[in-house]
């Protein structure tokens, strides 16, 4: 999938972002994009090759399918050629060099960011990652204070001193005292486990292929004694017909010190051919949990193995139980059956049938996102709009309270400690993330010393919430960041974000380089469109499947909502959006062409009616449909942005980005919708394709590539803003 909801991707979209107030792009020369617009053009007309098809009666020309086969020569001199031209005009942009350097200076955290925490007795395992290092490394902690030991296990930069290695996931064994870790290179998501003692980081001698990939990612979850792991498999080449192999994702068990070869099948050929499945222990071993996906659309079952025993199904698709969490005595379910705000279900351990569980949290008035269990206590993380909230409740669900987290803030986790403690990971758009330790009987959070210190400071910023007026009526909230005095004269240059899709919300998050912007007087506005999980399952089904134009028309009011409150106008306007946020800049772009001065659009799906040809595509025919079904087709034409490009429009300069090694959206997506749109466009402003050859969709970009993209996102938004860099006038300490 383009972003897996259910799993802790730290997926990568570095889209920076930047503009500065003052004069009118009018105030510079009659058009800043004078000097730069013969670069720009490069091969304005690529050749056509046209191919017809019919689909559900209707006949689809496709002038540029001859772009789809990367293996073809010509299509790569054609890339390397387009890479070129957006080079030659994107390193002559005048600020640049200087973007460059700030984007550099504002990512190198004055303290390390730890993330995907996981605790075995006593020790706190940890994601650390470390500027200017290219790459986070695993790490072993003797606590979550400032007097803690700390180990790395595996340092991806030592391993791969260019960078390009990267670690997919972790799993520590039950005991901690080895960890199983997914490496891929290039951003392949192509991941191979190794193993490591935890306390020597010293690797053994397995090696398990074809663990992870960017379809359905990958897991691994290890017995009650830590002889071996259940892991996820890819087919290896020859298993079965090459157009199959990137699919049917399968369980098998490693036992230590035996050849991969002959590791034994567990489950999965009874499965869809779509599945995403996420393999957990309970603490002591006993029950192993598989959380399978029916590819991106949002449903689950669950299968559960107990020790000895093979895989039975504990829920299926249609129960609409999609989270589990092993408490001490008993699983806890999130249901959504009857419920779109969900509910929470305990089931004994004594009798694991669906029909036998009983309600511990009824649903209520806020969307329930996840669950933990500790000694004593339940843990119930909500979400509110796009703000989190943390309630506490008994083992049997007597409510004890809430968790006191800052306001307008977001969980990324809650991991259960020694009794009834939990470490949570907490940040907002204005604070950097941070681990709190939170005792239930006390009732109190305490900071410990993971919290990362970064160069960026945002006592000055405003954070208001606001809400557009969709097509239909729906009022769509969004968070706006504003410089405090920033005049509402409809000047500021304005970016507009969002993304709208799978159940993922748009929350709390915080990002030093959106200093960048607002260093420039600009506005930084945060869309929470339906397809998200804002407001619970039912906000995000009102954005799926023959709902996905709900998406578009609510980004459309929150942008109309910005120019009619002053906040900006059209020429201050620019919008950006990443993988399904790509495909809602591709709709921006064909829908709403002259309400924008600029797009940048990363990694994005902009053929609808060829992208669940695409290897991981096939797995997005939940979220967005299938041409093979008329009505979900009838959708997908009516929106789909390669078929809605018309020649002769005036559209906004569109900055199109995407990397070589893609496994989640096929790059050819992004070279059709360029060559499309090039000769169409009679603005005379640049249709840029920029290709990076050595990452994909995000996930694994080293630092330097990650700075570099900025500040070519950045310089490209202040050019067409008509904007100067400056660098900002020092602060002094709040």
């Amino acid at each position: 999938m383009l972003t897996r909801g259910s799993r802790a991707f730290a997926v990568v979209l570095v889209l920076a972002l930047a503009a500065r107030a003052g004069a009118a792009p009018a105030a510079r020369a009659a058009d800043p994009q004078a000097a730069a617009s013969a670069r720009a053009r490069g091969p304005r007309v690529t050749p056509k090759r046209p191919v017809e098809a019919q689909l559900q009666g209707r006949t689809i020309r496709d002038d540029y399918r001859w772009l789809e086969s990367w293996n073809d020569p010509e299509v790569r001199r054609w890339s390397a050629a387009q890479n070129a031209v957006a080079r030659a005009s994107l390193d002559h942009l005048p600020d640049r060099l200087a973007i460059l350097e700030r984007v550099t200076a504002l990512n190198q955290s004055i303290a390390p960011a730890y993330s995907d925490l996981q605790y075995r007795h006593g020790v706190t395992f940890a994601i650390k990652e470390q500027p200017p290092k290219q790459q986070p490394m695993l790490v072993r902690l003797s606590s979550l204070d400032g007097d803690r030991v700390e180990k790395v296990i595996v340092d991806p930069n030592r391993i791969d001193p260019s960078g390009g290695t990267s670690i997919d996931f972790y799993s520590p064994s039950l005991d901690g005292s080895k960890v199983a870790v997914s490496l891929s290179k290039g951003g392949s998501e192509s991941g191979t486990v190794y193993v490591y003692e935890a306390r020597t980081a010293r690797r053994l001698g397995d090696v398990v292929p074809r663990v992870n990939g960017g379809t359905a990612g990958g897991s691994v979850a290890w017995n009650a004694d830590g002889s071996g792991f259940f892991h996820t498999r890819y087919p290896a080449p020859g298993e079965r017909p090459a157009a199959d192999l990137d699919f049917y994702q399968q369980v098998y068990f490693h036992r230590l010190g035996v050849p991969a070869s002959s590791d034994r099948y567990a489950m999965g050929r009874e499965l869809p051919k779509i599945a995403e499945i996420t393999l957990e222990a309970s603490k002591d071993g006993r029950f192993l949990l598989a959380d399978v996906r029916n590819g991106d659309g949002g449903a689950h079952a669950f299968y559960l193995a107990r020790t000895g025993h093979e895989f039975a199904p504990l829920t299926r698709f249609q129960d609409r139980v999609v989270g589990a969490a092993f408490g001490p005595d008993a699983l806890y379910l999130l249901s959504r059956e009857g419920a779109p705000n969900g509910k929470v279900l305990r089931l004994g351990f004594d009798d694991l049938r669906l029909e036998r569980a009983r309600i511990v949290v009824p649903a209520g008035a806020v969307a329930i996102e996840g669950l933990a269990a500790t000694a004593r206590r339940l843990f119930v993380q909500d979400i509110v709009g796009g703000p989190s909230q943390v309630r506490v409740f008994s083992l049997t669900g007597a409510p004890e309270g809430q968790v006191p987290l800052p306001s307008v803030s977001a969980v990324g986790g809650i991991v259960p400690l020694d009794r009834d403690a939990v470490a949570i990971e907490i940040e907002s758009y204005t604070r950097p993330p941070w681990w709190g330790r939170y005792d239930a009987s006390a009732g109190r959070l305490a900071p410990t010393a993971l919290a990362m210190k970064s160069p960026a400071e945002f006592s000055d910023i405003q954070v208001l919430r606001e809400f557009g007026i969709s097509k239909d009526g729906t009022r769509v909230p969004m968070t706006i960041l504003i410089p405090r005095g920033t005049r509402l004269d409809g000047t500021a240059p304005t970016l507009l974000t969002g993304y709208g899709g799978y159940g993922l919300s748009e929350r709390p998050g915080f990002s030093a380089v959106r200093r960048l912007l607002l260093d420039q007087g600009g506005v930084l506005a945060i869309a929470n469109t339906r397809g998200g999980g804002e407001f619970g399952d039912a906000w995000h089904l009102a954005g799926n499947l023959t709902h996905k134009q709900n998406v578009f028309d609510d980004f459309a009011a929150c942008a109309k909502h910005l120019i009619e409150r002053h906040y900006t106008s059209p020429g201050r306007l620019a919008i950006q959006g990443g993988s399904n946020g790509g495909l809602l800049m591709g709709a921006m772009i064909t829908q709403h062409p002259e309400m924008f001065r600029a797009v940048v659009s990363g990694v994005g799906i902009y053929d609808m009616l060829r992208v669940e040809l695409s290897p991981n595509g096939l797995f997005n025919t939940t979220e967005f449909g299938t041409v093979k079904d008329p009505a979900q087709f009838a959708a997908l034409y009516a929106y789909s942005p390669y078929h809605h490009v018309v020649d002769g429009t005036r559209y906004p300069a569109v900055l199109l980005t995407t990397g070589a090694n893609d496994p989640r959206v096929d790059p050819m997506q992004s070279r059709k919708m360029t060559a499309r749109l090039q000769p169409a466009s009679a603005s005379g402003l640049p249709i840029l394709l920029r290709t990076s050859s050595s990452t994909g969709h995000g996930i694994g970009t080293p630092l330097s590539e990650r700075n570099a993209l900025a500040a070519d996102v950045d310089a490209f938004l202040l050019d067409q803003l008509g904007i100067r860099f400056r660098h900002p006038v020092k602060r002094p300490a709040p």
